[in-house]
């Protein structure tokens, strides 16, 4: 049985893989979702303006939230179906937790779609959505260290298709 991570960078299009893992009947958890429930709704703003000029308030936080990040994933994978559901982990290389998985997938963009999503869906500036692409690895980095890329850079249909590509390379959900 396969312990599976998605991982990649800042708007390169994780949670619509999730998704669209979802609708090919593959379970998924998201380390994003579980962070949101450890800040509170009004705070998660306020901090980030804060950790993304301050290198060390980022890491304290991190050294705070990451270990309940890491112990609630493990739980949840394994409350889906002993191990089944595909974790989505942002950060999945910058925290060391790479050897949490087997196999890891990752979701690359160009940096310029990248921006320009964060500027039109999140709202962000420029300089805003540099510093937060600033703040991880670079996404050639975390390909090469992947098993399996998939480039986010056309349409919503061409990312469907290599979703199901890379479904079809895992096997059917219940062989994972």
């Amino acid at each position: 049985m396969k312990r599976v991570a998605i991982t990649g960078g800042i708007a390169c299009g994780k949670s619509l893989v999730a998704k669209y893992l979802n609708e090919l009947g593959f379970a998924t958890v998201d380390a994003d979702d579980i962070a949101h429930e450890l800040v509170p709704p009004g705070e998660r703003a306020r901090l980030a303006k804060i950790v993304f000029r301050d290198p060390a308030a980022r890491k304290a936080l991190e050294a705070r939230l990451h270990p309940v990040i890491r112990q609630r994933l493990r739980e949840r994978t394994v409350r889906f179906g002993e191990g089944r559901a595909i974790a989505v982990i942002p950060l999945l290389f910058e925290v060391h937790w790479d050897e949490d998985y087997d196999i890891i997938c990752c979701v690359t963009s160009g940096k310029e779609n990248q921006i320009a999503r964060m500027m039109a869906t999140r709202g962000y500036t420029r300089d805003e959505a540099e510093a937060r692409m600033s703040a991880q690895m670079p996404l050639k980095e975390k390909a090469a260290k992947s098993h399996y890329v998939i480039a986010n850079d056309g349409s919503p249909d061409d990312l469907r298709a290599a979703v199901a590509q890379f479904a079809e390379w895992l096997g059917s959900p219940g062989r994972q």
